[in-house]
């Protein structure tokens, strides 16, 4: 799969079309190209929704490949307060102060219940 935005500035289109026809020259066979009106050397939305629905058909759908996340228990301190940073949820964790807040906040919050 190879998206390209059409008006990119810094690799041309006529060289994305190019490396489609070398690509496929070398005996790609399963290649798609695809560009996207109004897009410089950046991403949207339709291009990430077209990525992933290409990952999902090229990727197995078993479990094997799925990220698994620690359980918030398992976690130190600095690791729970980075994965509150990372999820937003700094302003829900103003006062506490023991772990098992930490840790209940975390998992709350992977579960989707917040």
């Amino acid at each position: 799969w190879h998206g390209h935005g059409e008006v990119d500035p810094l690799v041309k289109m006529q060289f994305a079309l190019e490396s489609e026809r070398v690509a496929k020259r070398m005996g790609a066979t399963n290649y798609t190209f695809k560009s996207y009106a109004g897009l410089a050397h950046s991403v949207n939305p339709a291009e990430i929704t077209d990525v992933l629905s290409f990952l999902e058909k090229v990727l197995p759908p078993d479990d094997s490949c799925r990220i698994k996340l620690k359980d918030p228990s398992e976690m130190s301190i600095k690791e729970l307060k980075g994965a509150i940073a990372k999820g937003g949820l700094g302003r829900l964790a103003i006062g506490l102060y023991e772990k098992r807040e930490y840790v209940d906040l975390v998992r709350r919050h992977q579960e989707g219940k917040l």
